[in-house]
């Protein structure tokens, strides 16, 4: 499970990267719901972020079946000739956004780690 915050940091990242490219978003947007557009980043988000997770492939193409067979199949707007999704053309987009913030967390993981690393010979002079 994912905590608001981490959703948070997640969408502002999608936000940054996809939502500009997406010719479905409102005047203002994002967000879109406020502006009377459903997307279907904003009500899917966890699982989008779990598909990136549990998914791992140098292709696309596993990405949009998880997409299609996790997300698609469970979304209300499936049957509706208004799918609220832009992620069929920017699926790829999405994973590296989510993936951009793996690699900063990563990173400051490290680090910290680092950091730890460089104090533990001072404590042990102690």
């Amino acid at each position: 499970m994912y905590t608001p915050e981490q959703l948070n940091e997640y969408m502002a990242e999608i936000r940054d990267q996809v939502c500009k490219r997406c010719i479905d978003r409102p005047p203002g947007g994002p967000p879109c719901a406020p502006r009377g557009k459903q997307c279907g980043i904003e009500l899917h988000l966890t699982e989008i972020v779990e598909l990136a997770h549990h998914t791992h492939s140098h292709a696309i193409d596993p990405y949009i079946e998880h997409f299609h067979n996790d997300v698609c199949a469970h979304c209300a707007s499936r049957d509706s000739r208004h799918c609220p999704c832009p992620l069929d053309p920017l699926l790829l987009l999405a994973i590296e956004a989510i993936e951009t913030v793996d690699e900063r967390h990563e990173a400051a993981n490290r680090a910290h780690v680092h950091a730890t690393d460089d104090w533990e010979p001072l404590i042990a002079q102690a």
